[in-house]
């Protein structure tokens, strides 16, 4: 018979696990591994992620880790969406993610061969072997290193054409090619994540079942169904790397834990949390019938997904939603709890708030009341 868990235990060991119970006293890279990737399509959003399970932590320590010490990478990450990874685990997820199947065939008219993605996964790492470039200059090497059939303008993209070579971007990200580099004023580039970090990444199998491991560690316990939906890949594909793990029963329904990884604590998670848009806590948690219970399941969520709205968390399950809007020096944080707060809480909130100032340098004013901006404002 499985051994039957209360929800209260998981998210205890959940918030535990992603130092949101208390702060760790350790690395960017490291907070980055326990969380298994921070979502940075918002790499502002990101790094707030990052540094409030960080003690004292500021965004700036954060973009040290990035740009400075190379100890973080932005990169493509699990759904194919931009995160920040530690560098060091690099050969595991560019392993795991190149695993997966293929999506959709492009149409005929802009598809590539085998042979020519390749060719320009190869011109993308050589022509970011030495220095970061934006897309218009990374074109122009990579055309310049295939051939003019690389630059044809055939991807539809925000009203225009994109050159070929463009779609493989994020096979480049995920061979280990490609990542990001520091924003060049307003533009975007491209950087070579062996420029400070060589590696080879791991065989496909072994990866995705290491990747597996750390995802239980951070979310467990979990189904093949919510691991699939989290990877973005079919559940038939990943079932099969269940096989054998502790099997348990959560409030009636069966999920997986990692091998030798069963611990639980009776001790339930305390506090209010803010959580950024996309933070990871959010998006990788499930049930979410449970983390996002009554009112939360239509006011935190859109249209079923996570992400969309920055979580007011209370004792680890969401309780509200809140924004942000900065003016010079000024933190405008609007919190709107879907139930009323004791004085307990509110000055939790207080202080909550005073280290959002904190990680962005900023004075904070924290006004409770109806959050009026949409999803992802």
């Amino acid at each position: 018979m499985s051994e039957q868990l209360k929800w209260k235990s998981v998210v205890a060991r959940r918030m535990a696990r992603h130092h949101l119970a208390v702060p760790a006293a350790s690395s960017p890279a490291d907070v980055v591994r326990a969380m298994c990737g921070a979502h940075a399509q918002v790499l502002s959003a990101g790094e707030v992620s990052v540094a409030l399970r960080l003690d004292g932590a500021t965004r700036t320590d954060v973009q040290r880790a990035l740009w400075e010490d190379h100890r973080v990478v932005k990169t493509f990450g699990p759904r194919g969406t931009v995160h920040l990874l530690p560098a060091d685990d690099l050969p595991l997820w560019t392993g795991a993610l190149s695993a997966l199947p293929k999506g959709p065939a492009a149409p005929a008219y802009m598809r590539l061969t085998d042979d020519q993605r390749d060719e320009v996964i190869a011109a993308i790492g050589a022509a970011l072997a030495d220095d970061d470039l934006t897309v218009d200059e990374l074109s122009e090497q990579v055309v310049a290193r295939t051939g003019s059939w690389a630059g044809e303008l055939v991807m539809p993209a925000f009203q225009v054409f994109w050159p070929r070579w463009r779609q493989v971007i994020p096979d480049a990200a995920n061979a280990g090619m490609l990542a990001y580099g520091p924003n060049r004023g307003r533009k975007v580039t491209y950087s070579n994540p062996h420029r400070f970090t060589p590696f080879q990444p791991m065989h496909g199998e072994e990866a995705l079942t290491a990747l597996l491991d750390r995802y239980l560690r951070s979310y467990g316990p979990a189904t093949p169904e919510q691991f699939a939906k989290w990877l973005s890949t079919s559940t038939a594909f990943v079932r099969n790397l269940f096989d054998g793990l502790p099997e348990v029963d959560l409030e009636g329904s069966r999920a997986w834990l990692a091998e030798g990884d069963t611990s639980m604590t009776d001790k339930p998670a305390t506090g209010v949390r803010l959580l950024p848009y996309f933070d990871a806590y959010g998006v990788g948690s499930h049930p979410r019938d449970l983390l996002f219970p009554g009112r939360a399941s239509t006011r935190a969520l859109a249209g079923g997904q996570a992400g969309n709205y920055p979580l007011l968390l209370v004792d680890g399950i969401v309780a509200g939603v809140w924004h942000q809007r900065r003016s010079g020096r000024k933190l405008q944080v609007t919190v709107e709890p879907l139930s009323t707060l004791s004085p307990t809480r509110l000055r939790a909130l207080d202080a909550e708030v005073d280290r959002l100032g904190h990680i962005f340098d900023a004075s904070p004013v924290l006004t409770i009341g109806p959050v009026e901006t949409g999803p992802h404002a």
